[in-house]
Parts: structure tokens; sequence; C-alpha cells
């Protein structure tokens, strides 16, 4: 399996992370161990989790981690991970940001309930406007001193404020962010190639976007409104199912069909094939999904099929 270095960071990844929003949630315990040891099995080793998932559900903050942790518990497996968190998202009665009190304090929390005493990427869930980024790159110092991190990511940063807080560490001599985790897929492809692109390449940052597979839709289970109804997260969809979003399901068809892959496969190769991309982040609630999609990561598209994708996804000029 090829590993592609996260930043300049010592941390190597295959090049698909293991989404696990849905532990505790829409996958149950035994399901999710299932997946992770068939994810593992197979050749791959990135997981991503926060503490606020699954905050949503019945189950509550915190479910995912400890999944997970429970998963990690049964010994033989810790070193064959990278184990990736998040902080900073509402936990409830005001847990949330970045400051260096909050951070101490929330470490804590996902080390218990992640059954370690490390955490390979620890991540900024959303910026924090309200504390100055040298205050939270000095804890997450502090934590790597500790031996409690071993490296560090953003997640949601706008590229401004992602170039502000590299600078604050370059300047200061402190920890910087080896990730940035954006929205990003065929489909909310704008956000990401309006500037954060080219500052990551530049500042050598590694990309792990979420929502790799756009909530479902890119696996083309969803075509019409009457195909929302077919799992939970199709209201997330709804959106989707415009002119644009049918012209790039039209084009998925069509590659997926010249390689005998699925549509899911094809989404993620692409995303994968991006310039300056890791690897993108997908869930999946089942082994037989998990399997579909880490076929994505042998599935090589010729540069024919990358125009086709590129041009039926392209999205609207600014103002159009």
């Amino acid at each position: 399996m090829e590993l592609r270095r996260l930043g300049r960071s010592e941390l190597k990844i295959a090049p698909l992370v293991l989404g696990t929003n849905v532990f505790g949630w829409t996958a149950d315990e035994k399901t999710s161990f299932a997946i992770l040891d068939t994810f593992v099995d197979g050749g791959f080793n990135a997981v991503d989790t926060a503490d606020v998932y699954s905050r949503w559900s019945p189950a509550g903050a915190g479910a995912s981690e400890t999944v997970i942790g429970n998963w990690l518990a049964q010994g033989g497996r810790r070193d064959k991970i990278v184990l990736a968190t998040k902080v900073g998202s509402e936990m409830g009665e005001g847990m949330k940001g970045l400051s260096a009190k909050y951070i101490e304090q929330a470490v804590e929390a996902s080390l218990k309930r992640l059954k370690t005493d490390y955490i390979d990427l620890y991540q900024s869930h959303r910026d924090d406007p309200d504390t100055p980024q040298e205050e939270t790159a000095e804890a997450y110092a502090r934590l790597i001193k500790a031996g409690k991190v071993r490296a560090i990511g953003s997640s949601n940063f706008t590229p401004e404020r992602l170039k502000s807080a590299l600078d604050v560490a370059r300047a200061k001599g402190l920890p910087r962010y080896e990730s940035e985790q954006p929205l990003y897929n065929l489909y909310d492809r704008a956000g990401f190639e309006a500037g954060l692109q080219k500052l990551c390449l530049e500042e050598e940052v590694g990309v792990i976007p979420y929502y790799g597979l756009a909530s479902g839709f890119l696996t083309g289970k969803y075509r019409s409104e009457e195909d929302l109804s077919k799992s939970p997260r199709g209201r997330g969809v709804k959106k989707y199912l415009d002119d644009r979003g049918l012209k790039i399901l039209a084009a998925l068809d069509e590659v997926a069909a010249g390689h005998a892959a699925t549509n899911a496969q094809v989404a993620l190769a692409w995303v994968m094939a991006q310039p300056g991309l890791t690897g993108p982040i997908a869930s999946a609630t089942s082994v037989d999904q998990l399997n579909d999609l880490m076929a994505s990561a042998r599935l090589k598209l010729s540069d024919a099929d990358l125009r086709r994708l590129d041009e039926a996804s392209a999205p609207a000029p600014a103002g159009g």
C-alpha cells in the first residue's frame, strides 16, 4: 500500500482515511469493530474521529471515541493505526473552543475514551476567533512535549486563518498545523480550490478532506427526491440533486463503467489524484460498504477520465 507523508510530519498514511462519525450512531459497536479490523487488515492505517461524534445521535458526544477505545482495548492494534481526533466543537455547557485551558481538559477526556496514552494527529475542529492563535499553539506544544500528541492539524479553517496560524507557529518556534481537513469532493470544489489548495501546496500542509462522497450522493444511490428516504443521511443529499449534480453522476457512471468500478470508487480516486491531497475521509456502516471504498485506493484514473470528471464537476463561475 502506498503511504503518503502528512505535511512535514513523521506521520505516513494510506490514501484513504476511515471516517468514524457513524460509530455509535448508524454503526453499532460490533459492526464498528468489524469495520476497523477489515480496514487495518486491508493495509490502511488512518482513522479519523472527533470528541463531538456523535452528539447529534442518541449515543451522544464521545460515542465514536469510546467505540474506538473499546476496540483498541482488545490489544495488538494501536501501533497499526494513525489515530486522529479533534477538539473545539461544542460539547455542551460551554465546552468548546481552542483556549489552552479547554484543550488541556479536552485531550485528557479524549485519551480516556480512546484508551490510549497518545494521539497521533490532534486537530482543531474549527477556528476559534476568540482565542489568540499563539495560545492555542503553545497548548499544543505542551501536549507534544508531554508525549500525548505527535502532530497537530486544522479543520474547516479559511485560507486566511490557516496562513495566520502557520505564520504564528513559524515566528514563535511553535508546532504548526501539518494538515487541514476541508469539505472537498467532486461536487463541493469551489471552497477548497478558491485559495486553500494553493496555500496547502505552498506550505506543504497535508489535506484530508471530509465528505469525499458528498454525504453518499456520489455513490449514485440518490438520483431523485424519492431516493432520499433510503437512509438517515438522505436529508443532507437534497441540495446535490440539481442539474450539475446529475451531470456529475452521469460522468461517474461513464468512467466507472470503463473500469468495472463503482461510482464511489471513482469519486474517491478523483480526490486522491488532486494536487496536494493526502487522502479523503470516507465512512462506512458495513464491511461490504468498506470493501467497496477501499478498492478506490487501487483504482488509477487516466488523464481522459480525470478531464471528463473535471469538466462535469466544474464549479459555476463566481457570481454566475
